[in-house]
C-alpha cells in the first residue's frame, strides 16, 4: 500500500488500526511476560501434588476439578447450543419474528455480568434445588452462561454454509435431516469448534459464578455433588490471603499454558477437520 497516495482520512485510519495493533501486542506481551517473571521462580513440584495443604498450596486438585468442570459444563451446553442453532438456522424462517426475538434474548443473556449468574446459581441451584455447593451446580451455571455463546457462533457458521450445497442434496434425494447431518454441520464444523474454544476459555477462566456455586473447596471432588475449586478460583483465594502471591503467580502460568495449550490444539483440529472437507 503506497502511503503518499492515500487521503488524509485513509492516512489517518491507516495509522489509527496499525497504533491500535501495535499497542495491543505490546500489551498483551507485557502482560505475559509479567505473568512468566512473576511464576516461574514458583513452579515447584509440591505444587503439583494430589493434596492440597496450607504446606505446598498445591494446584493439582484445582486443574483436575478445572478438567471436570470445563467437561461438564460443555456436555450440558453443546448439545443444547448447537441443537437450538441447527433449529434457528435450517428449520425457521431466518429473519421471522421468532428467530429476532431468540436472538435478542440470546444476546441479552451474553450481556448479563458473571456475579449475576453466580447469584441466580446460588439461589437456584444451591439452595432452591439443594445441590449445594458442588460441582455440578458449577457445572450447571457456567452452561447457562456459554449458551448464548455457543448458539450465537454455531449458528453464524450455519448461515457461512452456501445454500447451492443443500439445494444440491435435496436435488440428489436427501430429506432435510440427512442434509443437515451429512453436508451443512460437517462443513460448519470449524467455525462450531472456534465457537466451542470461546467457550472453553470463558469457563477456565471463570472466577465469580463459581465462588458462589461450586465453592472453594481445595481437593479432587469424589463426586459431582462435592465442591471444588478451579484453577482461577484457587488463584483468586491465595492472592485475596495475601499469603502466598507467588504461588498464585504460577498458578497464573499454569492456567495460561492450559489456555494457550488448548488452543493449539483445538485450532490444529480444526484445521484438519477443514482438509477433511475439501
Amino acid at each position: 500500500m503506497n502511503i503518499k497516495k492515500m487521503k488524509p482520512t485513509e492516512l489517518i485510519m491507516h495509522v489509527l488500526t496499525w497504533g491500535a495493533a501495535i499497542l495491543t501486542i505490546c500489551a498483551l506481551i507485557y502482560l505475559i511476560g509479567f505473568i512468566l517473571l512473576k511464576g516461574l521462580p514458583y513452579l515447584k513440584p509440591s505444587l503439583f501434588s494430589l493434596t492440597y495443604n496450607s504446606d505446598n498450596v498445591s494446584l493439582m486438585p484445582a486443574l483436575i476439578s478445572t478438567v471436570f468442570m470445563t467437561f461438564l459444563s460443555l456436555l450440558i451446553a453443546a448439545p443444547l447450543g448447537i441443537g437450538a442453532a441447527i433449529y434457528l438456522a435450517e428449520y425457521v424462517r431466518r429473519e421471522g419474528r421468532f428467530v429476532t426475538f431468540v436472538r435478542m434474548m440470546s444476546e441479552t443473556l451474553a450481556g448479563i455480568p458473571s456475579i449475576v449468574y453466580g447469584l441466580f446459581g446460588m439461589l437456584f441451584f444451591v439452595n432452591a434445588l439443594r445441590w449445594g455447593y458442588s460441582l455440578i451446580a458449577g457445572a450447571f451455571t457456567l452452561s447457562i452462561m456459554i449458551l448464548p455463546l455457543l448458539m450465537r457462533s454455531t449458528e453464524e457458521a450455519l448461515k457461512s454454509v452456501p445454500d447451492v450445497w443443500r439445494e444440491g442434496s435435496f436435488g440428489l434425494g436427501a430429506g432435510k435431516l440427512r442434509t443437515v447431518f451429512k453436508v451443512v454441520l460437517p462443513a460448519a464444523s470449524p467455525g462450531i469448534l472456534a465457537g466451542i474454544i470461546l467457550a472453553v476459555g470463558r469457563v477456565v477462566g471463570e472466577t465469580a459464578a463459581l465462588i458462589f456455586t461450586s465453592g472453594t473447596v481445595a481437593q479432587v471432588p469424589s463426586s459431582a455433588l462435592k465442591s471444588a475449586r478451579t484453577l482461577s478460583v484457587h488463584m483468586y483465594v491465595l492472592s485475596g490471603e495475601g499469603l502466598h502471591m507467588g504461588e498464585g503467580y504460577a498458578t497464573a502460568v499454569v492456567l495460561l499454558v492450559v489456555v494457550v495449550a488448548i488452543n493449539a490444539l483445538s485450532a490444529s483440529l480444526a484445521k484438519k477437520i477443514g482438509a477433511g472437507d475439501k
